[in-house]
């Protein structure tokens, strides 16, 4: 069971299209909170990736993340300093593909139990690291850039930052489960 379906055990279409708009909406205002780095910035998406896909479970946290693609790729300004389009093209395209596996593997997990800080925090770690296989890739492959560089400039700088929200989601997530627990006991 999902926090989603904890607090809400039934939904109608409409509830679940207003989650999962919400989801999106969730992803691109964390997506404008930024910290400027070079080669790509480092931003809350990650962290609110996490939270949605814990919250929706793998179906609607996915349906939230491909309609958060879907804007950008209209042109709507929902990517890292309001990029849209043009990031498909740029350095974080990897990334925006990671995201996907990434809710996924939170997703995943949620509708499976996972509820527990320890137990959300590990799912983060793996689900933080496999965003750096296409996030990686991405610019190796298509723009020739050499795997030591990519490593040291793209992917050791982020790290710390992605641990942190990791833990910080772990925490949102396994506290609302408290606060669901106390308010039902």
């Amino acid at each position: 069971m999902t926090l989603s379906h904890a607090v809400m055990p039934t939904k109608t279409l409409a509830d679940r299209a207003l989650m999962v708009v919400g989801g999106s909406l969730f992803i691109a205002l964390a997506a404008q909170v930024s910290v400027p780095m070079l080669p790509v910035p480092m931003t809350l998406q990650t962290l609110a990736i996490l939270i949605v896909g814990f919250s929706l479970g793998a179906r609607m946290g996915l349906a939230a993340m491909l309609a958060y693609l879907a804007e950008g790729a209209a042109g709507m300004p929902v990517f890292a300093n309001g990029g849209s389009t043009a990031a498909f093209f740029g350095p974080t395209a990897g990334f925006l593909l990671g995201f996907v596996a990434m809710v996924a593997i939170a997703g995943y997990a949620a509708d499976r139990g996972v509820k527990g800080f320890a137990g959300t925090a590990l799912v983060g770690v793996l689900a933080s690291a496999v965003i750096y296989v296409p996030g990686l890739a991405y610019p190796a492959l298509v723009m020739g850039k050499a795997v030591p560089d990519l490593l040291a400039g793209w992917m050791m700088p982020f790290l710390a930052g992605d641990l942190l929200k990791t833990l910080l989601a772990a925490l949102m997530v396994s506290g609302a489960w408290a606060a669901l627990a106390r308010r039902n006991a």
